[in-house]
């Protein structure tokens, strides 16, 4: 994760992993891992914390699966 990230980011970051871990039947570890090599953590998860982090729980859940489905990651 980027130096650069402010603690709200990071929180919400933590957050979704720890929801996406739950949803995907994954450990935390290994979702971080998934987002970190398709980008999607820096790239959408970080860079775009200021919508994101407005939608409810089960919607940034199904948002991220969606997104990492495209990119066959899950």
């Amino acid at each position: 994760m980027e130096s650069c990230c402010k603690e709200a980011e990071l929180q919400f970051s933590v957050f979704l992993i720890h929801q996406l871990a739950r949803a995907w039947k994954k450990s935390p570890r290994e979702v971080y891992h998934a987002l970190d090599e398709t980008h999607i953590l820096d790239d959408y998860i970080i860079k775009h914390y200021d919508v994101l982090h407005s939608m409810g729980e089960q919607g940034l859940v199904e948002d991220i699966t969606e997104f990492m489905k495209e990119k066959k990651a899950v």
